[in-house]
């Protein structure tokens, strides 16, 4: 699945350690999400999306 989470964390100036901590995953969690190789569970990509401050359609995009 297609997604903003590295530009985004990049922006906030966060490292992927730092991001995993803020929303309960590892750091290698949100390397295979921001590599596409990991689809989020919902909950996981709600808690992604309001930690930036967005809506999950801004975050995630399934096409």
């Amino acid at each position: 699945m297609k997604n903003e989470v590295r530009a985004l964390r990049n922006e906030a100036g966060l490292s992927q350690q730092d991001l995993g901590a803020a929303v309960g995953v590892s750091r290698q969690t949100i390397n295979s999400i921001e590599k596409e190789r990991y689809t989020p569970s919902l909950p996981l990509a709600m808690k992604l999306a309001r930690h930036f401050g967005k809506r999950v359609e801004e975050v995630f995009d399934d096409e």
